[in-house]
């Protein structure tokens, strides 16, 4: 029985140990820097979408070379870097939402 009596008492004392309301949101202000990280990564971004335009222009010439040349691998191959180089420049431009739309989930958990 006192296994017990100790039990119910850590249960009994356990929220006055944890903390219940704990109010911590991203703060743009707290180090140096982060307006030119927002750059930074403003700046990545563009060069992936960029490479992402490139791409799809290559695998679309490597599928038309390709299919006009009756080589089955190499049209393939075209067919897949368009879908890839489509699904890069997705990602690119739906990360900022995709990042927001998580955060979001996470506070209601």
């Amino acid at each position: 029985m006192p296994v017990l009596d100790l039990a119910a008492q850590l249960i009994a004392a356990a929220p006055a140990v944890v903390p219940l309301q704990i109010d911590i949101d991203p703060n743009s202000d707290g180090l140096p820097g982060i307006a030119q990280l927002r750059t930074i990564v403003g700046a990545v971004m563009t060069v992936g979408l960029i490479l992402s335009v490139l791409a799809l222009i290559v695998s679309a010439i490597v599928w038309g070379f390709g299919a006009n040349s009756s080589n089955p691998h190499l049209a393939s191959r075209g067919k897949v870097g368009v879908l890839v180089s489509c699904g890069a420049a997705i990602i690119c431009g739906a990360s900022v939402t995709l990042v927001n739309f998580f955060w979001n989930v996470g506070q209601t958990v």
